[in-house]
């Protein structure tokens, strides 16, 4: 095994089991999508570490405006949550460089992936295109509305933290699908997995705790100043 197999291997074995991910087909998935190969070259020492990796300079900035990847642990729990099926269709808002809709598209049969920063955009694009990706289309738009054109989906994922889910977006779920978000503030953030369960009904589950950049131009609660 070379080094980054190993690297690779230790990512799945030391961070991504003891976090409960323990579904055989996302383990597998974690282990063919070639992470390092959606890390820009500059951090791609860190593809495999615990850790948000800054798509943009300076890091700093990138980290704090939401332009990362997140950390693989937090990816892989979020995948198995809203475990995409051979036929579903999934949105994804926040392609950022590309890696959580590969991982999507090896379960799904199409994913549509809405990124605001046309920089970002075109860095997904590129990365899936390189790695062979044909079923993801990377459209630059502000996800915050979802896709209604485009909806019903199966499945709706956030690839950031948001304030609350809005309504706009559950109404593009089909009845049976799932809705996956970091829902919350600092310093407390609980993963939401909302299932559509009837035309006007919803179950909410939320299993695990975490803190993720925000996505962009959600709709933050309103703060009383006195």
């Amino acid at each position: 095994m070379n080094s980054l197999e190993q690297a690779r291997f230790n990512m799945i074995e030391q961070q991504i089991r003891p976090w409960d991910v323990l579904d055989p087909d996302v383990l597998e998935l974690l282990a063919e999508v070639r992470r390092e190969d959606f890390v820009p070259p500059a951090h791609r020492a860190l593809a495999f570490v615990d850790m948000e990796i800054p798509l943009a300079s300076p890091a700093e900035q990138a980290l704090a405006s939401g332009r990362c990847m997140l950390a693989p642990k937090v990816e892989a729990r979020l995948l198995q949550d809203v475990n995409p099926q051979r036929h579903d269709k999934v949105l994804e808002v926040g392609a950022g460089s590309g890696y959580m809709a590969a991982l999507l598209a090896g379960r799904a049969q199409r994913v549509i992936t809405l990124e605001i920063d046309p920089q970002l955009a075109a860095m997904a694009r590129t990365n899936l295109q390189r790695a062979g990706i044909t079923q993801v289309d990377v459209r630059e738009a502000d996800g915050s509305r979802g896709l209604a054109a485009e909806g019903p989906f199966d499945v709706i994922l956030l690839s950031g933290s948001v304030a609350e889910v809005p309504q706009a977006l559950l109404l593009q779920l089909k009845v049976g699908g799932r809705l996956g978000a970091i829902v919350g503030s600092e310093p407390v953030m609980r993963a939401t997995l909302i299932t559509r369960t009837g035309e006007t009904t919803y179950t909410t589950v939320q299993r695990w705790d975490t803190v993720a950049p925000r996505l962009l131009n959600f709709p933050e609660p309103s703060r009383f100043h006195f």
